[in-house]
């Protein structure tokens, strides 16, 4: 279990520079809003980072909710840090708290809340639709839900998959 620790604290250990912390969302995640001075390594990378160099400083793990960062602990406590921290509440504790984030209003949305937009719009315009059109547009309401249930058990998302190349998505990870 990674000790947690209060946003106040932590920031007080940051600005003092006696401790590392790491930020363990997805790149557009970071790109749009992080804590100043977090360094970037998403945890579907973080097993193939070399941390060697920081292991004689505390560190501290951070992500949106701290829901992610508790999930992780395991793996995150197998790199080595002789202190290790997860910041309460996460991001949303450390601005909460009134602490300054970096924030970038040109960055797009998150990848999974621009699925959760669109899979949303194409299941409720395949229910209007068929109540106001055909009963035939129910299938798309359908097909869509047959998608996010596959990509539950699958952990591939199509729908991801096409946003990503989607022109706003390519701008920010270049």
């Amino acid at each position: 279990m990674l000790t947690p620790i209060a946003p106040d604290a932590l920031q007080q250990r940051l600005a003092s520079g006696g401790m590392l912390l790491i930020d363990i969302r997805e790149p557009d995640e970071y790109a749009r809003e992080h804590i100043i001075g977090a360094r970037l390594i998403p945890l579907n990378a973080i097993d193939a980072e070399d941390l060697t160099t920081e292991h004689g400083r505390a560190v501290c793990f951070t992500c949106r909710s701290g829901n992610r960062t508790a999930i992780a602990a395991a793996r995150l406590l197998a790199k080595g840090f002789p202190e290790s921290y997860a910041l309460e509440g996460g991001l949303d504790g450390w601005k909460k708290a009134g602490l300054p984030v970096h924030f970038n209003p040109r960055a797009p949305l998150d990848l999974m809340r621009q699925v959760q937009i669109a899979a949303g719009s194409l299941a409720l315009a395949g229910a209007v639709l068929a109540a106001t059109v055909s009963p035939w547009f129910i299938l798309l309401s359908g097909f869509v839900g047959a998608g996010l249930v596959f990509a539950g058990l699958t952990g591939f998302c199509g729908m991801a998959r096409l946003l990503k190349l989607m022109p706003w998505n390519r701008a920010s990870l270049a």
